[in-house]
């Protein structure tokens, strides 16, 4: 059975001191929260800070972005190593939000989910497709492009979380139905099958985000391909993050 999983991208908010503080609550509050793996996705210049109050806690730190490359003349960017290096054993790949205001490709996708897993890192790989995309009808192709190109040449994705988000769902306030988000969630899983085998398959995790919160997560957690949340504004919040941990139990 897969264990539910239940992460928070904090996006660009939070300074350390700030992060430090919801940090320290949720080690709080999810210190006894054995029914589901968790992590948080901190900015970069908080990642020291939540390392060091979640040190020896059940929550996970992962960057919310990396360089392909091991290090170099790239200013600015920031590496896999460099983020293991510091603590960090989760990394976000491919969001929405990178792929629309920084032009990332599936390809840059590839680049990014191998020098993770090529630096002990875990990608929550993130796919999914735009309000006009779902108006004309060709989430799946969308997304069954993303996996194919995004991941086509990772010979094992077991190490892998992918995330869907439709994109017409973040921040907006709209949310998929359950039903909505179980349907491309089975598809997701019917072709990992087809791509890599049907015990990957049955045992990767996927994760639902897009204006998740506590008045919604139980019944998309009642779906069955549906194995925890990427959480964005909510995860801000100590009492809705752990509402949300909560509702997968």
């Amino acid at each position: 059975m897969r264990k539910p999983y239940v992460a928070g991208n904090w996006k660009m908010y939070t300074d350390p001191a700030s992060a430090a503080d919801l940090a320290g609550k949720l080690k709080l509050s999810l210190s006894n929260a054995t029914w589901c793996d968790m992590a948080v996705f901190p900015p970069f210049t908080s990642l020291a800070a939540v390392i060091e109050i979640l040190k020896g806690t059940r929550i996970a730190v992962g960057g919310q972005n990396l360089h392909w490359e091991k290090e170099g003349a790239f200013t600015g960017e920031v590496s896999a190593v460099m983020l293991k290096r510091l603590g960090c054993n989760m990394v976000l790949i491919g969001h929405s939000e990178r792929r629309t205001y920084f032009g990332e490709k599936d390809a840059t996708v590839l680049l990014k989910i191998k020098a993770a897993l090529e630096a002990g890192l875990k990608p929550v790989v993130c796919i999914g497709e735009t309000l006009e995309q779902r108006e004309s009808g060709i989430t799946e192709s969308v997304v069954e492009r993303q996996i194919r190109a995004g991941l086509s040449e990772i010979p094992d994705i077991s190490e892998v979380t992918l995330a869907y988000e439709p994109v017409w769902a973040i921040g907006t306030g709209r949310n998929a139905t359950p039903q909505q988000a179980q349907d491309v969630h089975k598809f997701i899983r019917n072709l990992v099958s087809q791509c890599w085998t049907q015990d990957i398959a049955s045992n990767i995790r996927i994760l639902y985000g897009g204006s998740v919160k506590p008045d919604n997560a139980r019944l998309l957690s009642e779906m069955e391909d549906i194995d925890g949340f990427l959480v964005g504004g909510a995860s801000l919040n100590a009492d809705s993050f752990t509402a949300i941990a909560e509702a997968v139990k």
